[in-house]
């Protein structure tokens, strides 16, 4: 019997999650671990049926509606269960991740830790609690080339989810929030300096 575990990587827009979540589905693949991964439908981004991250890899994955589908696509010979984008998933998926590190799977998910306002996203922040690992990683904030651990949306559109890349840009916790995609700071007597 294999000890199952939960691995979370979480962090910002542009720090690399799903690029990790591969790596780590590769290396599985290498040591011969049957793998299986999913994703929300609605991330259509760069391709329906892989991951992809920002950087151009890509694993093939099943894209589904519902998080309860886990359930009912997974082969019995898989060892490692790979799924992205977990902000986007109900809450339900914390007790069925439960259910299969319980029963001997590896589970690793990569999601986004807060949303554009900078509030916890979704059931990440119960993932985070139940996992046995949590890597949190950060980007690099495109106004003052701090680590950036937001995710900043660029367009005024107010809905909690909206799927993009150009819409958004990674920030430090100082410049997270401010308006103007041309922000590039503070001046001496603390008004902002744009370009």
């Amino acid at each position: 019997q294999m000890l199952g575990s939960i691995e979370v990587v979480c962090g910002g827009m542009f720090s690399g999650k799903t690029e990790e979540l591969i790596r780590r589905l590769k290396r599985a693949q290498i040591g011969r671990q049957p793998v299986q991964v999913f994703k929300p439908d609605i991330d259509d981004r760069y391709d329906k049926d892989a991951i992809c991250s920002h950087s151009g890899g890509k694993f093939d994955s099943y894209p589904i509606k519902d998080v309860s589908h886990i359930v009912d696509l997974l082969q019995d010979r898989t060892r490692v269960v790979g799924i992205d984008e977990a902000q986007f998933f109900s809450n339900e998926i914390v007790d069925i991740v439960n259910k299969l590190a319980d029963r001997g799977l590896r589970i690793i998910i990569a999601g986004l830790d807060m949303d554009y306002l900078g509030q916890p996203f979704g059931p990440m922040p119960q993932l985070m609690a139940i996992a046995d690992e949590v890597v949190k990683l950060r980007a690099v904030c495109v106004v003052c080339g701090s680590p950036a651990c937001r995710s900043h949306r660029l367009t005024d559109d107010e809905e909690k989810v909206l799927v993009g890349v150009t819409e958004y840009e990674p920030r430090c916790r100082i410049h997270h929030g401010l308006k103007s995609k041309y922000f590039r700071g503070f001046s001496n007597d603390g008004r902002p300096i744009s370009t």
